[in-house]
């Protein structure tokens, strides 16, 4: 068998781009980009309306790297509620899904006060690993030893790609965060394209690098002020041309065919957020059709905060309802919650039992979520 060695990365950043070829496409994803900020700005509680898209994004982005958890799963272990016995596998897959989340909002906040740095990516990283698959795997630390990637268990002589050796690992991961800080750049989405490829074919971790680098997209659009809110997910497009992205990926390293990556990613900017922005004009239609709806139908100075947290948790247990509308009084909390079930706008999923508190549903924030109808 043919003995692997590890890639040497060329000159970096590219310097032959067709440019040319792609004006076109740069003009749509970033045409494509500022409508979604645009909508992003008209919201009044982006991180309440857009909450659950965060979510999907997280369990998409994991489920590339080979998680099985739904989006429904992962909600029904939040409020407490599974109709069955999970796994301890599925019980992995779900922390990694909300440990995604949890690094995404702590980046968030921390990109308001610093920078976007080779620390900031090492912060991020021991938040996804923490507690899971990949915790003892130097959460937070680049690699110093050698990794590859192929099918787990599979000697680095059958894998697909063997990414840099450690020796040289630093010091290209310093060219790749100067080229992050360097605003000369002609177009901003075609340096997030290469910043993203180039990360992933460091592949610096030793475990998490897709989730990281997946991560770090949204995150770059609101630090580069493309975005006002880093709520722009790629992953739905990835994971469904998941063969598409990894070969991309892997011609740069084979072929040096950067312009045929740059493509790619520009396409899936602007097709994703066709997508996201269809769905979200679907939340806020819903949302504002909610608002008289709950109010209506509770006759309650809480409607909008019930309403806000079955958009913050489509599935939500009694307790962590009242937690979170701030609802001191049970019996008030109970009331509305039965006048929404009365009112079909909410389902009881599960009802009370012994101490275990009972477990309702907004369907129909879920099946725009999900684009299909659960329910």
């Amino acid at each position: 068998m043919k003995k692997k060695e590890p890639y040497i990365p060329k000159k970096f950043p590219p310097e032959k781009i067709e440019w040319k070829e792609i004006i076109p496409l740069i003009g749509m994803a970033n045409s494509a980009i500022a409508r979604f900020d645009g909508m992003l700005q008209g919201l009044v509680n982006p991180s309440v309306l857009l909450s659950p898209l965060t979510t999907k994004e997280a369990v998409l982005s994991s489920r590339i790297e080979g998680t099985q958890a739904t989006l429904e799963e992962v909600m029904q272990e939040e409020a407490g509620f599974t109709d069955k016995k999970i796994s301890s596998s599925l019980k992995e897959d779900i922390k990694e899904i909300i440990n995604y989340r949890n690094a995404l909002t702590f980046a968030e906040g921390e990109l308001s006060h610093r920078p976007m740095t080779l620390g900031l990516i090492k912060d991020i990283h021991a938040i996804l690993l923490d507690s899971v698959r990949g915790k003892d795997k130097s959460p937070g630390e680049f690699r110093n030893s050698q990794n590859w990637i192929g099918i787990p268990g599979m000697p680095m002589e059958m894998s697909r790609f063997v990414p840099p050796d450690p020796i040289i690992l630093q010091e290209h991961l310093e060219r790749w965060e100067k080229f992050l800080h360097f605003d000369e750049f002609p177009d901003k989405l075609v340096q997030l394209a290469i910043i993203h490829a180039q990360f992933e074919i460091l592949h610096p971790f030793k475990d998490g690098n897709g989730r990281t680098g997946r991560l770090f997209i949204p995150l770059f659009l609101f630090w580069k002020k493309l975005l006002t809110k880093p709520s722009f997910y790629l992953s739905e497009y990835l994971e469904r041309n998941r063969q598409q992205y990894d070969d991309k990926l892997l011609f740069i390293t084979e072929k040096g065919d950067w312009q045929g990556w740059i493509e790619f990613f520009l396409n899936a900017i602007i097709k994703q957020s066709e997508i996201n922005i269809g769905k979200s004009k679907k939340m806020l239609e819903l949302y504002e059709k909610s608002k008289m709806e709950f109010a209506a139908a509770t006759q309650s100075q809480y409607a909008i905060a019930a309403l806000d947290t079955f958009f913050k948790k489509p599935i939500i247990n009694t307790s962590l309802f009242l937690k979170t509308t701030a609802i001191h009084n049970r019996g008030t909390g109970n009331d509305i919650l039965k006048k929404l079930v009365n009112a079909k706008l909410i389902k009881l999923l599960k009802p009370s039992e012994g101490r275990k508190p009972a477990v309702y549903i907004f369907y129909d924030l879920l099946n725009i979520v999900e684009d299909k109808k659960i329910c």
